[in-house]
């Protein structure tokens, strides 16, 4: 007999192992800040601490902020129309009224294969981009289960949270850089305090070098959690799982030619309900979880 599992509770366990997983990520920070403070004098400390903060958060709410346009632009998407885009409309409008939150922008991508993805800040300034195979290949419900999908990482605001881990990740990867260049200009001249001080520093090359690939690692994980609580989510929305599993199972038999994954900019990739180029394995470097695991979650709710 197959176990049951109720989407109330993946939404909650994936949550729960979202926020832990960024909990780490903080912790590695406050690590590698703690040794960089205990190698140099606090004062120079405080000023790569400074630093990384303005260049990160600079750079991460720029696109922050811009985040919809560039991928709109990149995917080189049109605003979805009231005649031809007909069933687009009225299905976001259902999960609209479904999840309580305004009605996105709406966009269509030139693209054979089935995909979308939702961008924006907050749910005021959202929108939701879908390829013209989503639109030819899907039913109405399995067109209500990717907006649905989609809607959830608006409601779950997937966006705001993924860029706050940007901002420590970046803090991290800027703070183990600048840390490792002042050693390499100081000419490892740090011996205050003789063995000891050549320890700290051997233990803080070691951690400038692992931390900025660990918390990599560790934000690839979050982005898959983040998928599989949106997909939780979208059933909660439509309450009816075969559509989504369903749009998943044909989005697992299509391929991608040549020609049409030139469309698809590998910045924009992990945006989307699917890897457009079909990674099928999973593994730590993969933004999206495994399609197989995802509809096995699926068919059992």
């Amino acid at each position: 007999m197959v176990e049951r599992i109720s989407f109330r509770d993946e939404i909650q366990k994936n949550k729960i192992k979202s926020f832990a997983l960024m909990l780490i990520i903080i912790l590695i920070l406050i690590g590698v800040g703690y040794t960089i403070s205990l190698v140099f004098d606090p004062s120079y400390f405080f000023l790569i601490m400074i630093l990384s903060i303005i260049i990160s958060l600079s750079y991460t709410l720029i696109s922050y902020y811009n985040a919809d346009k560039i991928a709109l632009a990149s995917v080189n998407a049109k605003p979805a129309s009231q005649t031809n885009h007909r069933a687009f409309i009225i299905a976001t409008q259902n999960m609209s009224l479904a999840s309580g939150l305004p009605m996105p922008k709406l966009y269509v991508m030139d693209s054979p294969q089935i995909n979308a993805f939702a961008s924006g800040r907050n749910p005021k300034n959202a929108i939701i981009c879908v390829t013209q195979g989503t639109l030819e290949k899907l039913n109405k419900q399995e067109l209500e289960g990717v907006i649905a999908h989609e809607m959830s990482h608006i409601a779950n605001y997937d966006i705001r949270f993924m860029t706050f881990t940007a901002i420590a990740i970046g803090m991290i990867s800027i703070m183990a850089e600048l840390f490792l260049r002042s050693l390499w200009f100081s000419g490892g001249n740090r011996d205050r305090n003789g063995k000891s001080q050549v320890v700290l520093i051997i233990i803080g090359v070691a951690l400038a070098i692992i931390a900025p690939l660990l918390v990599r690692l560790i934000s690839l994980a979050i982005s898959r959690k983040r998928e599989f609580t949106a997909d939780a989510t979208g059933v909660k929305l439509t309450r009816y799982p075969p559509g989504l599993t369903s749009a998943l199972k044909k989005i697992k038999n299509s391929s991608l030619s040549s020609e049409d994954k030139r469309k698809f900019p590998k910045a924009v990739a992990p945006l989307f309900i699917s890897d457009p180029f079909k990674k099928k394995l999973t593994n730590m470097f993969s933004t999206h979880p495994n399609i197989d695991d995802r509809i096995s979650k699926l068919e059992r709710m």
